[in-house]
């Protein structure tokens, strides 16, 4: 114990009169006294560093703080009543590195979740190991970054009221839904209740992303998904535009061009039949999904043939008897520029094998 009675006298003075400049000096050299011993220290040893560090950082700058909180967040017995103090900091430069990855007691960090910002919150989401109860006032306090860090945090255990509370706000977040869908510890009941609700974009690339045990689920509940529009619109003619779109495939071949003049001059049936000979997909099957309540079908359709927003946004506003707002072709829009051409061409896939399969 020598030698917190030689130190403390010289900290005294360096925190009452030193400048700043000598303030992280010092603290600068005490920690680097630890950090090239900590894996020989005892219980002992650390905790004369705890109240020496301690004492220094009562009056230390920001800047110097923040060095110090990197430099000890990765130290497995890093001093703890150190560690709490820079993790409940204001500051995110000075709270973040610990709170990422240093020890600190499950109480604290829920002290720290219920009263922090959300910076904190989001720098809390990215540990490992992190408890139901700190999830659970995560995802209760936690902004939509905060939401999405969580639900992607494999390490990070859900209770069943967490992830109820996950899906429920997926329901008008489609990156989110995506995340929380993907989980290995979603129960069977709020799994389907995801993709009921989810957006067809989102519901395709759970397809095509979840492990093999999970995609029979998949495909039962997208199956029923599917029928729905089947159920709330009448099936159109489109005898007359397959005979004359069959007759012009066989002189060249259809194009984009094609299918946005047909459109563009309200000839429904034709684009349409256009669109489905060139998907390979039943021209009855592009129907009923081209005209249910979500536009995901079309544009997974439309991604996989290679077109651009402009062709999807006439075919949008082809659609008889239906006006879409302007918000409805903005969200349409950023899901059709965050659909991959891969993932759009493995769900026309999926189509085109439940129709040779007869389901």
């Amino acid at each position: 114990m020598s030698v917190r009675a030689s130190l403390l006298p010289e900290l005294e003075e360096v925190v009452q009169h030193g400048s700043a400049e000598k303030r992280a000096k010092t603290l600068r050299r005490i920690a680097n006294l630890f950090l090239e011993g900590a894996p020989t220290f005892n219980a002992q040893h650390v905790a004369l560093f705890d109240e020496i560090i301690g004492y220094l950082i009562e009056e230390i700058e920001v800047k110097a703080l923040a060095e110090l909180a990197r430099r000890i967040a990765p130290v497995p017995n890093a001093p703890h009543g150190v560690v709490v103090t820079l993790a409940k900091n204001d500051d995110i430069s000075v709270a973040g590195p610990v709170l990422k990855q240093a020890r600190i007691d499950d109480l604290d960090l829920k002290y720290i979740a219920e009263t922090k910002s959300q910076a904190h919150l989001l720098a809390m989401s990215t540990r490992t190991n992190i408890s139901e109860g700190l999830t659970d006032v995560l995802v209760q306090r936690g902004d939509r970054e905060v939401a999405c860090a969580v639900a992607t945090n494999p390490k990070a255990r859900l209770s069943e009221s967490a992830l109820s509370t996950l899906v429920k706000r997926a329901e008008r977040d489609s990156e989110l839904a995506e995340r929380v869908g993907l989980r290995s510890d979603i129960p069977s009941r709020l799994f389907r209740q995801l993709l009921l609700h989810a957006s067809e974009v989102v519901q395709k690339r759970l397809l095509v992303q979840a492990k093999p045990e999970m995609q029979a689920e998949i495909h039962h509940v997208l199956a029923k998904v599917t029928e729905e529009p089947r159920i709330k619109s009448s099936p159109r003619d489109y005898i007359a535009a397959m005979a004359t779109l069959q007759a012009l495939k066989k002189e060249r071949k259809l194009t984009e061009a094609d299918v946005a003049n047909y459109a563009k001059n309200g000839m429904y049936e034709e684009a349409i039949a256009a669109l489905a000979i060139m998907s390979a997909v039943p021209v009855e099957v592009v129907d009923r999904l081209v005209n249910g309540q979500r536009f995901d079908p079309l544009l997974i359709l439309a991604r996989a043939a290679g077109f651009t927003w402009r062709t999807v946004r006439e075919i949008i506003c082809s659609r008889p008897g239906f006006k879409p707002s302007g918000q409805i072709l903005d969200v349409a829009k950023e899901n059709f520029d965050r659909l991959t051409v891969t993932t759009a061409q493995r769900v026309v896939r999926f189509w085109q094998v439940r129709q040779d399969g007869g389901e």
